[in-house]
């Protein structure tokens, strides 16, 4: 399954740049990672992805058929069914169990019974979080949380998946993790699309990609480098 972007542009009224003449198409199973700075306009094309942002020029496309022309009521269709989200900070509810938090987006779909507690258990196993179903976030690390959120993204079987900055709010080992489990997604088939700071990713990822005043490119071997010893984005 494969996100394509065709000459996508995006300016917002204040000036802004989100994207200009951007083209980008996955593969599927490709774990993608955006890098750059704050307010390059990375977060802006996974939003496009996700389609809670619409472009002012271009298209956005899911296998092969466009979707950033549809209604709201069937773009919220379209993310309730093919689509996962997973960001910086992981979003909990904070009185529900991590079973419970997981369950929320079956619940949407009109998922339950027994089909919904085998989803909903396969998922917490699939990252390391089956033995921990029963505790509520402020019983569980940062790690943890975002593993039961990746867990959460992941239990409608999405054919993509959606990450604004995952270890954002992790340390370097919880981090190279959380990167890791991405990683193990992309292989199990489903495309992974991210938005990020953390120069770790780089070695993690099939495909990097650099965002620069909303233009797309890859990087030289110049801005790898920089990329990988500095730890930071290019200016």
């Amino acid at each position: 399954m494969a996100i394509e972007f065709r000459n996508v542009s995006k300016r917002y009224p204040n000036g802004a740049i989100g994207a200009i003449d951007v083209n980008l198409t996955t593969e599927p199973g490709e774990f993608v990672a955006l890098f750059g700075p704050s307010g390059s306009g990375k977060t802006s094309l996974l939003q496009m992805a996700g389609l809670l942002l619409s472009p002012d020029q271009g298209e956005v496309l899911m296998d092969g058929e466009r979707v950033d022309d549809r209604s709201e009521s069937a773009a919220a269709l379209l993310r309730r069914s093919k689509l996962g989200f997973v960001f910086q900070n992981a979003g909990l509810l904070q009185l529900l169990s991590a079973y419970e938090n997981v369950d929320v987006a079956l619940r949407l779909l009109g998922v339950g019974g027994r089909k919904a507690w085998d989803r909903v258990n396969g998922a917490l196993d699939s990252v390391g979080m089956l033995d921990r179903a029963s505790h509520r976030p402020d019983e569980l690390s940062g790690g943890e949380q975002q593993r039961v959120s990746i867990a959460r993204a992941l239990v409608h079987e999405p054919g993509y998946l959606l990450a604004d900055e995952p270890t954002g709010e992790l340390d370097t080992t919880t981090g190279a993790a959380i990167l890791d489990l991405l990683r193990s997604v992309a292989r199990s088939g489903t495309t992974v699309l991210m938005a990020s700071h953390d120069p770790a990713a780089i070695n993690y990822v099939d495909r990097a990609l650099f965002v620069r005043d909303g233009t797309l490119h890859a990087p030289d071997r110049t801005e790898l480098g920089l990329w990988l010893t500095e730890g930071t984005a290019i200016s």
